[in-house]
C-alpha cells in the first residue's frame, strides 16, 4: 500500500511524493508568515478573515498546480481554459469562496492527468487546512469594542475636549473617519475605541452628547473584524 502510494502517479511526469509533501508543508509555513504579517501591519477600516485565510490556502494549491502540470505545456492551456470558464459563469465576492472553487478543479485537475498520489496529498492537505481555519478561527481580530460616530458642530480645531472624553473612558481610540461640513462649519467624525469596561459605553454616549457643540452621537458594538 505504501509503494502504490509513493509511485501512485502515473500521469506524462510522476512526482515524488516525499517532496510533494514538503513542499505543501513548506507553502503553507510560507502562507502562514504572509497572513500573519498582514494582520499586524493591516490598519485600514475593510478587514477580511477570508482574505487572511486565503494568503495561507492559495501557496499551498499553487504548489499543488506546478506539481501536477509537471512543465507540461498542454496541461497549462487546459488549466487555463477551466480557469476562463469558470470565471465566465459566476463571479464569487468572496475570496474564499474562489479559493475552494480553485481547490476543487486542481484536484479535478490531479485526477484527470492520473496523479492520483498528488490528488489524495493535496486534498488531504487542503482539507485539514479548512478545518484548521474553522477550528481555530484564524485571522479573527477583535482590536475594538465599540464604534463611535459623531456629529460635531464646532470647528475641528475645538476637538480636544472630545479628545479627553474618550481618552478617559479608551484604551485606544481611532479616529477612523473626519469629514468636514461646509453648511454648518462642523465635522462628522468616526472613532473605533477599545474601551477600560466596555460595560460603561453607554455612560460614555451619555457624556458625550452632554458636550457642548455634539449634535448626534450613534454607538454600534464592534465584534470581530470583518470586511465592510
Amino acid at each position: 500500500m505504501n509503494n502504490w502510494f509513493v509511485r501512485g502517479d502515473y500521469g506524462t511526469g510522476s512526482t515524488d511524493a516525499h517532496l510533494l509533501i514538503l513542499g505543501l508543508l513548506l507553502a503553507f509555513v510560507c502562507g502562514h508568515v504572509i497572513a500573519w504579517v498582514y494582520m499586524l501591519t493591516h490598519n485600514g477600516l475593510s478587514y477580511s478573515r477570508s482574505y487572511v485565510n486565503t494568503l495561507i490556502l492559495l501557496p499551498v494549491l499553487v504548489t499543488l498546480v506546478m506539481m501536477i502540470l509537471a512543465n507540461n505545456l498542454v496541461l497549462a492551456f487546459g488549466l487555463m481554459a477551466i480557469f476562463a470558464m469558470v470565471r465566465f459563469r459566476s463571479v464569487l465576492r468572496d475570496t474564499l469562496d474562489t479559493t475552494y472553487v480553485l481547490a476543487v478543479i486542481v484536484l479535478g485537475l490531479a485526477c484527470g492527468t492520473l496523479k492520483f498520489s498528488s490528488a489524495i496529498c493535496g486534498c488531504a492537505v487542503t482539507v485539514g487546512i479548512m478545518l484548521y481555519f474553522h477550528l481555530s478561527r484564524f485571522g479573527t481580530r477583535h482590536r475594538y469594542d465599540l464604534i463611535l460616530n459623531v456629529q460635531w458642530l464646532r470647528p475641528a480645531g475645538e476637538l480636544e475636549e472630545l479628545r479627553r472624553l474618550l481618552e478617559r473612558h479608551a484604551q485606544k481610540s481611532f479616529c477612523s473617519s473626519q469629514r468636514s461640513r461646509e453648511d454648518d462649519g462642523g465635522v462628522d467624525l468616526s472613532y473605533r475605541l477599545l474601551l477600560r469596561d466596555p460595560a460603561r459605553s453607554q455612560e460614555l454616549v451619555s457624556e458625550i452628547r452632554a458636550l457642548n457643540g455634539v449634535s448626534h452621537v450613534t454607538a454600534l458594538q464592534s465584534g470581530e473584524e470583518s470586511e465592510i
